[in-house]
């Protein structure tokens, strides 16, 4: 009997524990991982948000404006953190920043009418919301949005939300702006009030920073109106307080020195590798594709086995980018900071709500090297604020003059591609900047973005490496003495001569600390990730497809007749492949010239390689005109057989060009008026018929 009772006590004891656990769940074990604790929020020690409820966050932190941003480049974050700088500053609103998948929506019905929410929404790829922004598009657009308190079923149960709406997107595309034209068509059916207009900035005509400025203003004046806000002189006062560490060294297990997040800079660096985590990855292969001196194009194979890692072909990589050793002095130079350079700070957010955009402790060298875009374009509005820290007179009236006059700023800064160490030598090159607070750099300066290659390799045929084609590139300013270098793609290079036994690797005069943090790059390593696409090959490989891909943008094609060889050879039925490709001359750029030859032996007579050498002959000729040389068969595949067309490479000239001549192929070719045709082309897009990968 005692044996019996101790039994019914054990299992007592274990159902009281079982529903103790299972009432306590999430609040003293089994909580649920977040999927970017490796990110610099985790790592900094920052508190992840205890609520996705908007409101209570607002309440929690006395905010009376919160700024929404939808980003995949880190644009539109900026742009976001500028509004809610000059919302607080000018007209002393309680402002936040929020990333839009960090909350839920539901509430938004519930929005007091004396709170204002700005939304800064770039839009991605074919119309569509960015990776954070999709759960949030997805509900505010959907047919049926039912809110916490009912209100899908009211007529307009928004009409307490008083909004402001700017976009961010890229007139070379079709759904130009597609992301806050529909938001703000979704707010205002629900009952929102807009206050001012929805702005929209243009960066394929290069006037976004224009864009927003002139859209910023008068939606202040109408907003100032509407809420009763009084306009005040704008005083700086920092987001963050830079500390100068005397007690840590550089050489402390607890500083970082670029790594991006806390496991990375023990050692123990996990998955899932994503926008928030790189996966340091082992070159495998780099080699030149070009025959020319003056000219570079890489082939790199990037080796992801044992890394959970996966792509699908025509998907994008990203590359996580160091900044050159020369502009980093330049920078360090300029601010007075040189000799303070592996001195240790910590960053932290003076704002409840803010962070710091990196781990720390750190030091002055790792935050420029590491995580400033400091090579990137200059913001009129940015040189406005650095003049009152000018280090006399005649700089303050010069950075005055620059952010002020929109034409001066497009003569000195814009067209010359200044970077913002280049603007402060250039006003006053004899003097550093000392006054300058390291704080508003932070602010000011964009946090660095992966860029993103597509992928040229087939998944099918090699799953455990993916190809990188990448131009090296550069800008020749006219008139001026500098040459503009891409950071990333010179960086690559420079790996490059590093794994083919360069001890000193230095493209175009550039030096890169391509070792890494600590050295645990040790040269032939490159942080990345990939990006899924909707850039894809039909499931049915017995479709037809046309491809025109001039220069690198021929990469995500070698993927696409790679995998349907490789199809081909197993026995699988294939469809034709016609691929347009174009360069300057076969015998200085033809790219991967000697591989077509095998994939059109795997292939036989269904493979078709249609080239345009623009420099062999006394008239350019292009890809656009090969693609209208052969109209009659690219209509009748595209007509009979409903064949897929897909175009990558530049956004602005040739991809709109292709667009406009094939809907003249089709009118010429079914007799049908121009309108009509152009209207079978948008459909193809529609549908997905008609795929694009391009860059402005």
């Amino acid at each position: 009997m005692a044996q019996l009772d101790t039994l019914d006590l054990i299992v007592l004891a274990v159902l009281l524990a079982g529903t103790l656990a299972y009432f306590t769940k999430g609040t003293y074990w089994g909580i649920p991982k977040d999927p970017y604790a490796g990110s610099y929020s985790a790592a900094n020690g920052a508190k992840v948000a205890k609520t996705r409820n908007i409101l209570e966050k607002m309440d929690e932190t006395g905010k009376n404006c919160v700024v929404f941003y939808g980003s995949q480049t880190g644009t539109a974050e900026d742009y976001a953190s500028r509004l809610a700088k000059e919302g607080s500053s000018r007209f002393g609103l309680k402002t936040m920043v929020a990333d839009l998948e960090d909350y839920d929506y539901e509430n938004l019905d519930t929005f007091p009418d004396d709170k204002v929410a700005m939304f800064v929404l770039a839009t991605y790829g074919e119309g569509e919301p960015t990776d954070n922004a999709v759960e949030f598009y997805e509900f505010i657009t959907g047919e049926s949005v039912s809110f916490s308190g009912g209100g899908g079923e009211e007529e307009k149960p928004l009409s307490n939300l008083k909004f402001v709406a700017f976009g961010l997107g890229n007139n070379t595309y079709e759904h130009y702006n597609s992301m806050v034209r529909r938001v703000n068509t979704a707010l205002t059916k629900l009952g929102a009030v807009r206050i001012g207009q929805a702005g929209e900035g243009d960066d394929g005509a290069g006037t976004m920073e224009e864009d927003f400025l002139a859209w910023k203003e008068p939606m202040w004046a109408e907003l100032a109106e509407k809420v009763g806000l009084e306009e005040r002189e704008a005083v700086y006062e920092p987001n963050y307080d830079v500390n100068e560490r005397e007690d840590m060294s550089p050489e402390s297990n607890a500083v970082y020195l670029g790594e991006p997040n806390k496991n990375h800079l023990e050692g123990t660096s996990k998955g899932p590798y994503n926008s928030h985590n790189p996966y340091i990855a082992p070159i495998a292969e780099s080699r030149e594709i070009f025959t020319v001196k003056d000219r570079n194009c890489l082939h790199m194979e990037i080796d992801i086995s044992g890394s959970n890692l996966s792509y699908q072909t025509g998907d994008h990589v990203a590359v996580w980018p160091t900044n050159a050793g020369k502009e980093v002095d330049r920078f360090l130079n300029i601010l007075g900071l040189s000799e303070k350079r592996n001195r240790v700070i910590s960053v932290k957010g003076l704002d409840p709500t803010s962070k710091a955009p990196f781990p720390t402790p750190t030091t002055y060298d790792a935050v420029v090297r590491y995580h400033m875009e400091i090579c990137g374009a200059v913001s009129r509005q940015f040189v406005s604020s650095l003049a009152g820290f000018a280090p006399d007179e005649a700089s303050k009236a010069e950075m005055t003059k620059l952010g002020t006059d929109k034409d001066y700023f497009q003569e000195k800064v814009s067209s010359q591609y200044l970077n913002i160490a280049q603007v402060l030598e250039s006003v006053n090159n004899s003097t550093v900047w000392s006054n300058v607070p390291f704080s508003i750099m932070i602010e000011g300066v964009h946090k660095i973005q992966p860029r993103y290659y597509s992928i040229s390799s087939s998944s099918l045929v090699q799953k455990d490496k993916i190809s990188i084609t990448a131009v090296v590139e550069e800008i020749r300013v006219a008139g001026a003495e500098h040459i503009v270098k891409g950071v990333t793609t010179n960086y690559l290079l420079a790996l490059k001569q590093k794994q083919h036994g360069d001890p000193h690797p230095d493209p175009h005069g550039l030096t890169y600390n391509i070792t890494g943090p600590r050295n645990k790059y040790d040269g032939i390593h490159v942080p990345i990730h990939v990006r899924h696409s909707n850039f894809k090959l039909p499931s049915d490989p017995s479709k037809p497809i046309i491809m025109v891909g001039p220069g690198s943008g021929v990469a995500p094609f070698r993927g696409f007749i790679q995998e349907r060889a490789a199809q081909a050879r197993a026995g699988q039925k294939v469809g034709k492949t016609i691929l347009f490709y174009g360069c300057r001359r076969q015998s200085e750029d033809f790219l991967y010239k000697d591989e077509w030859d095998t994939y059109a032996q795997a292939l036989g007579p269904i493979f078709q390689l249609i080239t345009a050498f623009s420099r062999e002959q006394a008239e350019k000729v292009y890809v656009q005109q090969r693609l209208r040389e052969n109209a009659k068969e690219v209509n009748d595949l595209l007509q009979n057989q409903t064949a897929n067309f897909y175009v990558c490479g530049d956004a602005s000239n040739m991809a709109r060009e292709v667009s406009i001549i094939l809907g003249q192929i089709i009118a010429e070719q079914r007799g049908l008026p121009i309108e009509k045709a152009e209207e079978i082309v948008k459909n193809m897009r529609s549908s997905n018929q008609y795929q694009e990968d391009v860059w402005s």
